[in-house]
């Protein structure tokens, strides 16, 4: 039986809330972009896809650390947040929603690319060619035929920052009711060796983690290859 404590219910609530609020700002910058990267030719699209597949490959620690010094005084995202009268967006929620933004977005980009590029050009060019505007098409074609691919990519960015680590404590440090996530949590009870409670929390993202994956791999079978992930 579950004995958490209310510092563990108030990370698995900031947790929940993190993941919630990123996955909707995850779906509205990361769909106009995957679908420019699923269309263009540009010679700076290898560029932008670099840059968007960049978390992959880096380890949190780094770009947390990197994230840090742009959200200081002397930083970009310091300095329009201090010309808004805000200190800064370090050990902050703001800032844990600024981190994992960044962090998760090639979980919820490469999907929904990946399935507009499955659907192919040739609908839209029909659509087009029928007098449909941009809007009409993506409410009508894309929408429609890429929706495994917005609901993996979803899944995926929501499931992505419940796990975060590195970044979060680069950026949020450990602060209760505010940065302190379930990961965070997790570590803080194994710090201070209170392992039955790190267990109880460990358990209970390992089932979550292992149901979001099989959520995936369930859509992926019902749409073929268009909810595939990368």
């Amino acid at each position: 039986m579950l004995e958490l404590n209310p510092a563990d219910y108030s990370a698995i609530w900031l947790t929940l809330k993190l993941a919630a609020v990123v996955t909707l700002i995850l779906l509205i910058i990361g769909t106009p972009l995957a679908l420019w990267l699923a269309t263009s030719r540009s010679k700076i699209t290898p560029w932008i896809d670099a840059l968007v597949a960049l978390p992959l490959v880096l380890p949190p620690t780094v770009i947390g650390f990197y994230l840090l010094l742009a959200m200081g005084p002397n930083g970009p995202i310091g300095s329009i947040s201090q010309w808004f009268g805000i200190t800064s967006f370090a050990f902050s929620f703001t800032g844990l929603v600024i981190g994992s933004v960044f962090y998760s977005l090639p979980f919820v980009v490469q999907p929904i690319r990946n399935a507009i590029q499955a659907m192919g050009k040739r609908p839209l060019e029909v659509a087009a060619t029928l007098g449909a505007g941009p809007i009409d098409r993506f409410c009508t074609i894309i929408l429609p035929n890429a929706k495994p691919g917005f609901m993996t990519a979803a899944v995926l960015g929501f499931a992505h920052t419940i796990g975060e680590f590195g970044v979060i404590l680069m950026i949020g440090g450990n602060i209760p009711d505010e940065t302190r996530v379930v990961s965070v949590q997790i570590y803080d009870h194994v710090e201070s060796l209170a392992y039955a409670q790190a267990h109880q929390l460990s358990a209970i993202m390992l089932v979550f983690s292992f149901f979001v994956l099989l959520l995936v791999y369930s859509l992926n079978t019902r749409s073929g290859k268009q909810a595939r992930v990368f």
